[in-house]
């Protein structure tokens, strides 16, 4: 394997900020795979601590890859050392930029970025828990040296890491979900947006088609939203957006997510409805803090008012609410 990178001229796997859905995917064909894991940054730089890229043999002796750390400065170089970790299975540390002894390889943005690459294999027991803690949907702790890692049930920071001897505890939350109810243009324009954004996206269309929406999505369901969402479990990393424009249905299924704790839930509708609505909700048992959390009428004044532009604007409040106030900076 030489370590040239698959479809470089066309990054798009840098679209893949998660790298579990590729390590899921290589550990299924019984592949070896390299984390790469930028554990340090200093100066300016596209991505913060924590980012990662995950490489894969890929076809015609390249690599192929998840992810992205600088926006096609030094992926490339990256793919070469994954390449030699895939051979020989010794973690490699890297250093970029400012300070780096490879001055032939240059930092846009000025700054210096370390990263540590580590061999999974097919059968290593911390990725195997790695990927059952995101399938239950629990956060969890990937704790390693890059010689051996381990999986621990925990919250904390995104990232800490020791330097002599290198060691990372990178956080994995539960992969970010979003559930729309509906089948309107409205609702269909927010589903796509989350499933190309990367989001586990579901569609719930109370007695809708039986076939498939012409997009792809995570989930099609045809019940009552209240109904899919006791079914599916609510959590602070999923979002839920009611836009059948039927009071029965979205404010059933936004009673249900405020009270599984949903990290953002909203209901499109005109705002002369709110307060109607509000109403309904409290006589439902909606408590004050519930109802403070709900965003009706969702999106962004001054976008625009077809399909795709109110739910760029729902989509951009969704991200927000779903990203840890320690990592918007």
């Amino acid at each position: 394997m030489t370590g040239t990178l698959e479809n470089a001229d066309w990054p798009t796997f840098g679209w893949m900020d998660d790298i579990r859905p590729s390590l899921a995917g290589a550990m299924a064909d019984g592949r070896p795979a390299v984390l790469a894991t930028l554990f340090k940054v200093e100066g300016s730089a596209p991505r913060g601590p924590g980012a990662q890229m995950l490489f894969t043999p890929g076809s015609h002796d390249s690599i192929g890859a998840s992810g992205y750390f600088s926006g096609d400065c030094i992926e490339g170089d990256v793919a070469g050392h994954a390449a030699q970790v895939l051979a020989d299975g010794k973690p490699r540390r890297l250093h970029y930029g400012t300070g780096s002894p490879w001055i032939d390889i240059r930092l846009r943005c000025g700054g210096a970025l370390f990263v540590m690459l580590e061999r999974i294999a097919p059968g290593s027991t911390g990725a195997t828990e790695l990927l059952r803690h995101a399938r239950e949907r629990r956060p969890c702790l990937w704790d390693s040296d890059g010689h051996s890692a381990m999986v621990r049930e925990d919250a904390g920071p995104l990232l800490t890491f020791t330097e002599e001897p290198l060691r990372i505890v990178r956080r994995y939350d539960p992969p970010r979900r979003l559930i729309v109810s509906g089948g309107d243009p409205g609702a269909l324009a927010a589903a796509q947006l989350g499933a190309m954004a990367r989001f586990e996206t579901i569609l719930v269309r109370p007695q809708g088609p039986e076939a498939p929406p012409p997009f792809p999505v995570s989930q099609y369901l045809r019940c009552a939203p209240a109904e899919a969402l006791e079914t599916l479990g609510i959590d602070r990393w999923t979002a839920y957006l009611g836009a059948t424009h039927e009071d029965e249905h979205d404010l059933g299924g936004c009673l249900a997510a405020l009270r599984g704790g949903a990290g953002y839930t909203g209901m499109i509708g005109a705002k002369s409805r709110a307060p109607g609505r509000l109403a309904v909700l409290e006589a439902l048992g909606a408590t004050p803090g519930e109802l403070a959390r709900l965003h009706l009428s969702p999106g962004i004044a001054g976008l625009g008012k077809s399909p795709w532009e109110v739910a760029t604007g729902i989509m951009a409040e969704i991200m927000q609410a779903l990203n840890p106030a320690s990592e918007r900076a």
